[in-house]
C-alpha cells in the first residue's frame, strides 16, 4: 500500500459507486423517453466519472465544459428519439391484422 492516499482511494470508491447508480437512473430515463431527466443524469454521470480526468489535467474547469457537452449531447439524442417516435406509425393492436379494418 505504498504511495496510496486513503482519501483518494475512498473518493475513487465512492465516485465509482455513485457513477454506477447514476448510470442506472440515466438508462431508466432514456427508456422512458424523459429527455430532460436523461440529460441531467448524463451530466451528473460525467461529473462523477471525471475524477480521473481531474487527476490528469489538474484543471477542474475543463470538466464543466465536458459536463455541459454531455448534457447537450444527451438532450439532443433524446430530442431526436422523441421526434423519431412521433413520426413512427402507431402500433398495431395485438391480434389485429395490418391493413384490415375491424367491424
Amino acid at each position: 500500500m505504498i504511495g496510496l492516499n486513503p482519501w483518494i482511494a475512498g473518493g475513487v470508491f465512492a465516485s465509482t459507486a455513485l457513477t454506477d447508480a447514476v448510470y442506472v437512473l440515466f438508462n431508466a430515463a432514456v427508456s422512458q423517453r424523459r429527455r430532460l431527466r436523461a440529460a441531467t443524469w448524463s451530466s451528473i454521470w460525467y461529473l462523477l466519472s471525471a475524477f480521473a480526468v481531474i487527476s490528469y489535467t489538474h484543471n477542474a474547469a475543463y470538466v464543466l465544459f465536458a459536463a455541459g457537452g454531455s448534457w447537450a449531447g444527451a438532450f439532443c439524442a433524446m430530442t431526436w428519439l422523441k421526434r423519431e417516435a412521433a413520426a413512427a406509425p402507431p402500433p398495431t393492436p395485438v391480434g389485429a391484422v395490418p391493413g384490415c379494418k375491424s367491424t
